[in-house]
């Protein structure tokens, strides 16, 4: 068992490092890892049942995990989502890869279910696939979260329709039995859920030790799968249950950081699992069926959820980060035709294919989204470029602003109001679109080139604004600005790096969230009973004091520990001068 242990931590190490470097994310290289020290491969590892069998609480956990996320509000928001796009894309994808596996030969109830299984998407992919870039709150995250919550909802009477498809008696006892006792283990699971088990995390929690309520909250993922197992059910279902249930509870997060390491570690076996499972024999003696079912999988999701988007409005880009986030096959479907497989549905020979080209789908779809994400989509956004929104035709005007997002904006209508002209550079086409309907004039380009700096007047302008959000774009333009043209006054928005703009020379300086915080605390001391005057002077102290403190720690901002100690330096200055403002 150690040295299984080793080969399967070493091999993970190596490869997914690897991967990430690649630019192909940490999936890809969990599953080349396995398919190079399983059985197929170097066989360096050949228990690979037991392997499976442990590495899929991993699952157990990611799906535990998404419950405690989806509270019952944030159903309610996505329902259009989950319930509209969701069902959309599994019938209509499932449909089309029946008729796919109908015309290959398949029988009808046999085409029904790989089709339905095949149109399933990995939840265990997309989701830290989409987590990697900060993907997951655009519009293609929220989209392809609420398909695979429908999808995973989907699942259990998908499996529960097999014997029904396999030719069993549709009223037999037993298929009404199996039915009640998977809605009592389900009811059990939220009523346990609410009444129980919310209670002993308090006691749990009462106690002080950490350790044991790291081991309950392992308990309930355990004990809610093992639940809907003998109910029946899949054992994701029990997890995914037991995680809505606890959403609204006060130890949502707690669990949450609990759970998290042992789910991202499993996870990873799970997929290194499915790796070594490929039954490469096969893929050798049919490598032209497998390759073509697999790419015929992926094109058909892919299309199917890209057309769908765009019926949903979405730009060209959102639905193609939506359609390359979800073509592969799930890690659902495995449980699927295994139930087909005992009920006499399908053939031992078409589950193996079947399942291949799953390993295939799960194995390109990362690197297919990595590659968009490299190539196709700049291409989109450059392309989706306007003449109008280029800077070339733009009349030289005192102000230029670089970067036209929520900050930028508020400049610029401050400025018009004033009848102050401004130039406005955006990288981004999407806000450009936005802004245009509001009557605003925004040139399209990257505000860091030097070229599209001369377009928009910054050599003859007396001021230049840098909004942008990203730090390392906001330096990049200052350090570009400053260097092309060293008397033009510069106005940076800060976001946690003002010693790097001062560095460049930039003495003006405005701190995102400074103001706006400082009128927070106003209003705070106010609302504590503080006089209107006395409150407003602790702010208006505490203001100079602190701007003071941030130019004359900047030869110093290196220091953490000297940071560390004029910080604490400067709270003592302050409650002296609160001290000698009481006795005045």
């Amino acid at each position: 068992m150690v040295a299984t242990l080793l080969c399967l931590l070493a091999a993970s190490v190596l490869f997914v490092s690897l991967s990430r470097r690649l630019g192909f994310g940490s999936i890809v290289g969990y599953l080349v890892a396995g398919v190079l020290i399983g059985p197929s491969g170097l066989r360096l590892v050949s228990d690979v049942k037991d392997i499976a069998e442990i590495s899929e609480f991993g699952v157990l956990m990611l799906l535990f995990l998404i419950g405690l996320e989806l509270r019952p509000q944030r159903i309610w928001v996505m329902r259009r989502a989950v319930f509209g796009l969701g069902t959309a894309q599994v019938v209509v994808t499932g449909l089309a890869l029946a008729g796919g596996a109908w015309l290959m030969g398949m029988g009808g109830p046999a085409a029904l279910i790989v089709g339905l299984g095949l149109a399933l998407s990995s939840t265990a992919i997309v989701l830290p696939m989409l987590s990697e870039r900060e993907l997951l709150s655009s519009a293609a995250g929220r989209d392809a979260f609420a398909v695979l919550l429908l999808q995973d909802v989907a699942s259990v009477p998908l499996i529960a329709l097999v014997p029904f498809l396999a030719g069993a008696g549709a009223h037999d006892a037993p298929q009404l039995l199996d039915m009640a006792k998977g809605i009592g283990a389900v009811a059990v699971i939220l009523l346990g859920g609410r009444f129980l088990v919310r209670p002993l995390f308090r006691v749990i929690g009462g106690a002080k030790t950490p350790e044991v309520f790291t081991a309950t909250a392992l308990l309930v993922v355990v004990g809610a799968a093992a639940l809907a197992h003998y109910a029946g059910l899949p054992m994701s279902l029990g997890a995914f249950a037991a995680g809505v249930v606890l959403s609204e509870s006060e130890y949502r997060h707690e669990l949450e950081a609990d759970i998290q390491p042992f789910e991202g570690l499993l996870l990873g076996f799970f997929f290194t699992s499915v790796g070594m499972s490929a039954n490469l024999a096969l893929a050798v003696a049919e490598p032209v069926a497998i390759v073509s079912g697999a790419i015929g999988l992926i094109a058909v999701k892919a299309l199917v959820a890209y057309g769908l988007a765009r019926l949903r409005k979405q730009p060209p880009r959102t639905a193609i980060r939506f359609a390359l986030a979800i073509p592969q096959g799930s890690e659902f479907a495995f449980v699927l035709f295994g139930a087909a497989l005992a009920a006499g549905a399908l053939s031992k020979g078409a589950v193996d294919r079947v399942t291949l080209m799953i390993a295939v789908s799960m194995l390109a779809s990362p690197v297919l989204f990595a590659l968009s994400e490299r190539w196709l989509i700049p291409w989109i956004v450059a392309r989706k470029a306007r003449p109008y929104d280029t800077a070339e035709d733009a009349k030289a005007a005192p102000v230029v602003i670089c970067g036209f997002g929520r900050v930028g904006q508020i400049v610029g209508r401050i400025l018009t109001a004033r009848q102050i002209a401004y130039n406005a550079l955006d990288p981004d086409p999407d806000n450009i679109e936005v802004i245009r309907r509001f009557g605003h004039k925004v040139y399209y380009g990257d505000p860091s080139r030097l070229d599209l700096l001369r377009a928009v007047g910054a050599g003859e302008a007396k001021l230049l604004v840098v909004t942008l959000g990203d730090v390392a774009q906001n330096m990049k333009v200052v350090e570009t600005a400053r260097r092309a043209f060293p008397d033009l006054q510069i106005i940076a928005r800060n976001r946690r790096h003002a010693h790097l703009l001062m560095d460049q020379g930039v003495e003006t300086i405005v701190r995102e969230t400074f103001f706006s915080s400082l009128r927070l605390s106003e209003l705070a001391l106010l609302s504590l009973g503080m006089n209107p005057d006395e409150a407003k002077r602790t702010v208006q102290v505490f203001r100079e004091r602190d701007e003071q403190s941030l130019i004359d720690s900047h030869g110093m901002y290196k220091d953490e520990k000297q940071m560390i100690q004029t910080a604490a330096q400067v709270i003592e200055e302050l409650k002296s001068l609160y001290e000698a403002d009481k006795k005045t």
